[in-house]
């Protein structure tokens, strides 16, 4: 049985270090959401105070209608995966994952059915009888997953369980992890730096930094649409500029270079201001006509599908464009070309970077 999680105004402290200065948060029954920032951000000890690890200087944790502040970790019904597996070195497969079915006391019958049932599930049945050491990094992740969802937990909480993996295994791991959340329906709290990642598992992400949620959506909303320029620059790769808004008449128009600008009618403002722009290399479109902004190619890396561009613009400022590769030639470096601008999927923030201009009402 899943459940809902309400987070209400906590607060943790190490010493005179305010981690997390003031979090809100409510996480979906059967959801699955992810924490992602930097390292040092708060989001693993955001997790562990969920779990009951770490111990809680202010604010309310609610599991369903259930207020779990002082819930010791072992009553709280909760699965979890860590980034070192912690599966244990000298129980064969069947034993690790059967664990906590024993410490439960449950009948040797029923341990043993559902055991089967959770290796079936996560395609480990054949390395019942191996040791750990056996098996890959891989397999062993499947084992830590199999004895964190066996118990029937209310949540699972997971804390950077494929940062040990190599890069195609990573991949591999976290469709399966996705897969089998998807089957459970079990709210799942994932705890990640890894951007690509979270956008793959995700149904909502939350971004930290400095122990602040800066934003929640979906993997797309925070993409397209960022808060901010942190999250901007974290979710993905993108190029801030600086330029210059300009208000005329039921519009405004924002400078991109002296002889290309575009029209910005969704800002409303009552003067000239100067703002950041968040363009995504992908959002940079070369085009063969005079309309655009000049700009020159330093480098370029081909990438199969894609072309990896690195300019200088006109206004000597640098940035990425990412091109689908032409079957015909590659600019070359030194060459002069001209770029425009997918205007629905730039974002224009205030000069400080705190704010979209685009979300305003």
């Amino acid at each position: 049985m899943s459940v809902a999680i309400t987070i209400r105004n906590a607060v943790k402290i190490y010493g005179k270090n305010i981690v997390i200065p003031d979090l809100s948060v409510e996480i979906k029954e059967g959801e699955f959401f992810t924490l992602l920032g930097p390292s040092g951000c708060g989001k693993t000890t955001l997790l562990r105070m969920i779990a009951g690890f770490n111990t809680i200087e202010g604010g309310e944790f609610y599991f369903g209608d259930k207020l779990v502040n002082e819930l010791n970790p072992a009553k709280r019904n909760i699965g979890m995966v860590f980034q070192n597996y912690a599966i244990f070195p000298h129980l064969t497969v069947r034993q690790n994952v059967a664990f906590g079915l024993r410490t439960r006391k449950l009948s040797t019958e029923e341990i043993r059915t559902r055991t089967d049932e959770f290796l079936e599930l996560m395609q480990i049945s054949e390395y019942a009888d191996r040791l750990p050491e056996k098996l890959s990094g891989g397999q062993q992740q499947r084992v830590a997953l199999a004895r964190a969802l066996v118990i029937q937990p209310d949540v699972l909480l997971m804390d950077e369980p494929l940062s040990n993996l190599d890069a195609k295994l990573r991949v591999e791991m976290r469709s399966v992890i996705k897969e089998i959340q998807n089957k459970l329906n079990i709210t799942t709290i994932y705890v990640t730096h890894d951007q690509e990642e979270a956008m793959a598992v995700s149904d909502r992400i939350a971004v930290m930094n400095r122990g602040v949620i800066q934003q929640i959506g979906s993997p797309q909303v925070l993409y397209q649409r960022p808060a901010n320029k942190f999250v901007a620059g974290f979710i993905g790769k993108t190029n801030i500029i600086t330029r210059a808004l300009v208000p005329q008449e039921n519009t405004s128009k924002l400078l991109i270079s002296d002889s290309y600008a575009i029209d910005m009618p969704v800002i409303h403002h009552q003067e000239r201001k100067q703002v950041l722009v968040s363009i995504r290399p992908e959002d940079f479109q070369i085009v063969e006509d005079t309309e655009g902004m000049a700009a020159t190619v330093n480098d370029s890396i081909f990438l199969g599908l894609m072309t990896n561009y690195f300019v200088t613009l006109e206004t000597g400022e640098r940035a990425d464009i990412i091109q689908e590769s032409t079957i015909n030639s590659i600019y070359s470096k030194g060459s002069t070309i001209r770029l425009q601008v997918n205007v629905e999927k730039i974002n224009v923030f205030s000069e400080d970077g705190a704010k979209n201009l685009l979300l305003e009402e």
